[in-house]
């Protein structure tokens, strides 16, 4: 039997969304992944690390693939599920979570990391993460790019020009710079994505919360109705997500 707009929304509303695994949307939406491979890349580095800390580690999901830990390894974290997420799931094995708001300072003392790492976190404090890493050390991180997946989230806001603008890979730079920090390797990919059915729409708006910010069914409930309507008339919703490798070293 046919599955109705309904059902699609009952269930999306009803499943969890803490954590920073997908894993829900298998079968139900697509994403390109980018070609560098962030999280192997992150587990090598982490596999010779002195001291490490990963910035807005969401559930701790990504960071618990590396095989192996550096004898110091912290991750912050500022959403209160996920810190207890991400705490049951690398306490085990060494790592210490801790509760931080996102906002300066980071709870560290100076150059106290020789790797800094950060899988697309929501805000960059360069002067930050300068002042806790030690000279030489590395900042390695993937971060969400300019514009990404705005398909979808204007067509629930309208044009958003300005919103267009952020994150813009030549400004981090340069506030990466104005920090102290040599940029050695920036790429920027934009990757497709396919939404299958309005329940993947509706799980995906729950998670990455600023995405349309404030998003509730019920206010979106008739944008909603003819999103459903319109996958399965003409097929999945298709939007594009940009990501951006960042690498940058503080000099000795």
């Amino acid at each position: 039997m046919d599955r109705t707009f309904d059902d699609f929304i009952d269930e999306a509303t009803a499943v969890s969304v803490d954590g920073w695994n997908f894993s829900w949307l298998d079968g139900r939406a697509t994403e390109q992944r980018p070609s560098w491979g962030f999280q192997r890349q992150q587990a090598r580095r982490l596999a010779t690390a002195g001291a490490a800390l990963d910035i807005q580690t969401g559930g701790g999901e990504v960071l618990a693939e590396a095989e192996k830990f550096p004898p110091t390894l912290v991750a912050t974290e500022s959403w209160p599920p996920n810190i207890a997420k991400a705490t049951r799931l690398l306490h085990p094995r060494g790592a210490v979570v801790v509760a931080d708001p996102d906002e300066p300072p980071l709870p560290f003392g100076d150059e106290a990391f020789d790797l800094v790492t950060s899988r697309h976190p929501a805000t960059i404090w360069w002067t930050e993460i300068a002042r806790v890493l030690e000279p030489g050390g590395t900042y390695f991180a993937q971060h969400v790019g300019p514009a990404s997946v705005f398909e979808l989230v204007e067509y629930f806001l309208g044009p958003q020009p300005e919103a267009r603008l952020g994150r813009d890979p030549e400004r981090e730079s340069a506030d990466a710079r104005a920090a102290g920090l040599e940029i050695l390797d920036r790429r920027t990919e934009r990757l497709r994505v396919e939404f299958h059915d309005i329940g993947a729409v509706v799980y995906f708006l729950r998670k990455v919360i600023w995405m349309v910010p404030g998003f509730t069914v019920e206010q979106y409930r008739d944008r909603l109705r003819e999103l459903h309507e319109q996958i399965a008339n003409d097929g999945p919703f298709v939007a594009y997500s940009a990501r951006t490798l960042f690498e940058a070293r503080k000099p000795n």
